[in-house]
């Protein structure tokens, strides 16, 4: 897992959700995770399974954030959990070995190995940066990086406030994937804010 993480905002619109998404993984985007708090489950499972449609024909993986079931209904590609959500051990179990199965971590070393331990994909860390889109204490430090993979060899997934000019430095002190979702989706040419990211993994 290398490159660019996009998260999906909480639009309601559809149409316009799959164009932003398909032009930011034209741009480069490598995974796609739906996420949208707010909608109902009709609208979760068309969005969900447009974008999936959508990831397919791209070649890219798709994860649901939170909804173990409707991943399984769709035959999406994994699913992210947070620290409120359902444990890692129970998503993994109901899913098999075959998923993804991401987890937020925040800035804690433990929560990264004890998903590890209970069969995590790969681990999230952030914020790092203020963001436009999720409240939540800006204290995670750019060393989590490097401790993380000192003790778990999972890839590292940055989070939080992610923009072209501040997402090198952490991609310079280990990170495997840079997670953005204002800086794609509300940008003026998301295809083009896609590449920039996945400039930043392209070798020298």
């Amino acid at each position: 897992m290398k490159g660019l993480y996009i998260v999906t905002p909480d639009w309601d619109d559809t149409q316009q959700l799959v164009d932003i998404t398909e032009q930011a993984l034209r741009g480069g985007a490598m995974l796609v995770q739906y996420r949208h708090k707010t909608a109902g489950e009709a609208l979760r499972r068309e969005q969900a399974g447009r974008l999936l449609e959508l990831c397919r024909r791209y070649g890219r993986p798709l994860v649901i954030n939170d909804f173990v079931a409707l991943c399984n209904e769709l035959g999406a590609d994994g699913v992210h959990v947070g620290g409120t959500d359902a444990s890692v051990a129970q998503v993994r179990e109901a899913l098999g070995p075959a998923k993804i199965v991401g987890a937020s971590c925040y800035g804690s070393l433990q929560l990264a190995c004890d998903a590890y331990q209970a069969g995590a994909s790969y681990v999230a860390f952030g914020g790092f940066y203020p963001s436009r889109v999720k409240k939540y204490p800006v204290t995670t430090p750019r060393e989590i990086i490097q401790q993380a993979k000192e003790q778990q060899p999972l890839p590292a997934v940055v989070i939080g406030g992610m923009t072209h000019d501040n997402a090198l430095v952490l991609v310079e002190s280990g990170a495997d994937m840079v997670a953005a979702i204002s800086s794609v989706y509300t940008a003026a040419d998301p295809e083009a804010a896609a590449r920039g990211f996945a400039r930043m993994f392209s070798s020298p």
